[in-house]
């Protein structure tokens, strides 16, 4: 039903806003749209990911500074100038402050209303209420929780492995992670998903970020077409996950305030907001605002931070002189702290640094940052016999983050994992490498899902030796049938203790 009303809703669309073209008239280049669905047809027939798509048309015109992309009836502006994009989103960011709502908060509250859907002044209120739960003291004391789950869940593993070797997918045991410490550290929730993978937390956690079939389709439909969506009342967070998380939220505050309990976590931040005064620079948040905040936050590290999870694993595994070079780091710093290594010790490590970093070069998860125009502001020529591009409020850009990171003329042979290329941050081209945005909108959660994924793979590997399973298609590529970065037919895995000679 719902691909019926797409493709209808598309014929109007098509009618209404492609008889002219809008690239083609300005001399902005461009790929030819497909009828109705504009340059997206490929991602929607599965006959390309999303990654391909956006990639064909980053090079369709080698010298350009932007090109054009159609996101079904929407025109958008794919900017790939490095300096042109610094303007943007850091010199000129009041004239592109906000991003495209992807979704309608009157019927989505828990997605609609968090800091990445929030537009202009709220936006900054609440981005400037949250930044505290996010710096290197937060950081330092969230750093124990972390150690403690990372320890748990190598334990598992090597009990496991111990047993004969296993073969796991990393994805699912990833998941259940990332789902533990921002349980414990943003909800203040302590779970064990490895030992009771059935746990509510993680249940209905996996249940409201997942978006395969028919709820891939509804947010397709919500995102390109809000109204029809509307007038249709199309839903993609299911009640029972609003309910769930709702209740959560209301429950720990009623607890800590009852008990006198404070935890240095997000909803203890959030809960200091109740009784400002009206004209406080923070707003007073609501039940329902705070769990849309921690909720975007839970979002974000349960199957970004986990995805990203895979593809280390994948490269380590597949490359084995960096798991022995990166084995080697660890055991120096187990050596030099006595078996107990501090925050500084494990964030310091140059080389588990550099592992990660090429890891999200390779394989961003924020496949393009988008920003929509805020204030008019008229872009440079994008080829030189061109006029400059007057951009108008309501208007959409992309930055293309995944095409960047795979650009030769930023990242000398991009295909090829190499994390010697973090080694020397002098040669590094730092305005090239954006995974987790850039300017005001970056993902204020960024030093969290970096500790997170530093401390885990510091107590894997550790113990542990990971190996490429049978299972494991190869070589590996992307599957056009998930809305999310993954590997076709899953990241699988084989762990072995470890052995140290």
């Amino acid at each position: 039903m719902y691909l019926i009303l797409t493709i209808a809703c598309a014929f109007v669309t098509y009618f209404l806003f492609f008889r002219k073209n809008y690239f083609a008239k300005l001399g902005i280049p461009y790929k030819t749209p497909f009828p109705v669905l504009g340059n997206m047809w490929k991602i929607i027939f599965r006959r390309s990911t999303g990654v391909d798509v956006i990639t064909e048309i980053y090079n369709c015109n080698s010298e350009a500074k932007y090109v054009g992309i159609f996101e079904f009836s929407v025109h958008v502006i794919m900017i790939k100038d490095l300096e042109l994009i610094k303007d943007i989103t850091l010199k000129y960011f009041h004239h592109f402050v906000d991003h495209r709502a992807f979704m309608d908060p009157e019927r989505e509250a828990l997605m609609g209303n968090n800091l990445f859907s929030l537009h202009g002044e709220q936006w900054r209120k609440v981005r400037t209420l949250l930044n505290p739960a996010f710096t290197s003291s937060k950081m330092k004391r969230m750093f124990m929780l972390m150690s403690e789950y990372a320890k748990t869940f190598s334990g598992y593993l090597v009990n496991q492995s111990r047993k004969g070797s296993i073969e796991f997918n990393s994805k699912d045991i990833f998941t259940r992670y990332t789902n533990d410490v921002i349980a414990t550290c943003a909800f203040g929730v302590s779970v064990d998903s490895m030992v009771n993978p059935e746990n509510d937390f993680y249940v209905f956690g996996k249940k409201g970020t997942s978006f395969d079939g028919i709820k891939a389709l509804k947010f397709f439909l919500s995102r390109s077409f809000p109204w029809l969506a509307k007038l249709f009342r199309v839903k993609v967070i299911e009640r029972d996950v609003e309910t769930f998380f709702y209740d959560l939220v209301r429950e720990t505050i009623a607890t800590r305030d009852e008990k006198g309990i404070y935890r240095p976590d997000m909803i203890q931040l959030m809960m200091e907001t109740r009784g400002n005064d009206p004209g406080s620079k923070n707003p007073e948040l609501s039940i329902e605002s705070m769990t849309s905040q921690a909720f975007i936050f839970f979002f974000g590290g349960f199957d970004s931070t986990s995805t990203t999870m895979c593809f280390v694993a994948h490269e380590i595994a597949v490359n084995p002189e960096v798991q022995k070079k990166l084995q080697e780091e660890i055991d120096q710093v187990l050596n030099e702290s006595n078996e107990d290594p501090n925050y500084k010790a494990i964030n310091g490590m140059q080389y588990l640094n550099a592992v990660i970093s090429e890891t999200l070069r390779k394989y961003p998860t924020q496949v393009s940052v988008d920003r929509i125009c805020t204030k008019s502001f008229k872009l440079p020529p994008a080829l030189p016999e061109l006029q400059p591009l007057v951009m108008k409020p309501g208007d959409s850009l992309w930055i293309p983050t995944w095409a960047i990171h795979r650009d030769d003329q930023y990242f000398p042979n991009p295909d090829r994992f190499d994390p010697e290329r973090f080694m020397d941050k002098d040669s590094l081209n730092h305005s090239a490498f954006m995974p987790f945005g850039i300017g005001p909108r970056m993902c204020i959660g960024n030093r969290f899902a970096l500790l997170e994924m530093k401390v885990m793979f510091f107590y894997v590997l550790a113990k542990c030796s990971i190996k490429i399973s049978d299972k494991m298609i190869m070589p590996m590529r992307l599957s056009k049938t998930s809305v999310t970065l993954m590997a076709e037919g899953g990241f699988w895995l084989e762990i072995h203790p470890r052995v140290i000679v």
